[in-house]
């Protein structure tokens, strides 16, 4: 028999992005939230670089390590974030009227679901600050 704990480390090992669990009895409801299903993500991690800020609203632009774009990180709690603005600013290069540019120096881990078609981080989060 095999256990959750293996079915989701064979999840894991195929890079799948997740399972969900259910209970035998339970039924589809459409349009609603259950908690006789549950998803169970498989998270991805990656170091990534800060290369600007939203102005309007709170977003971080990323980049990879080779320079290319990986999307815009919204989910940061208001500790790491007031980390984040108080250094900022010493890494501007340009702005125009919708984003702050940055010089990309400071670097994050970050999860996410998996990539998009177009290889950028889907739903990337903030989890730490990476040397």
């Amino acid at each position: 028999m095999v256990t959750h704990c293996q079915y989701f480390e064979a999840i894991k090992q195929h890079e799948l992005e997740g399972i969900v669990q259910k209970k035998a009895d339970s039924k589809y409801q459409i349009n609603k939230r259950s908690h006789d299903w549950l998803k169970v993500i498989n998270y991805q991690y990656e170091d990534v670089y800060i290369s600007g800020l939203r102005k309007d609203e709170f977003g971080l632009l990323l980049n990879f390590d080779n320079g290319r774009y990986a999307g815009l990180l919204e989910f940061m709690s208001q500790v790491n974030r007031k980390e984040f603005y108080k250094q900022y600013r010493d890494y501007i290069v340009e702005e125009n009227d919708k984003f702050i540019y940055l010089d990309p120096k400071l670097k994050a881990k970050v999860k996410y679901r998996n990539l998009t078609k177009k290889g950028l981080l889907r739903i990337p989060s903030f989890v730490k600050w990476a040397n």
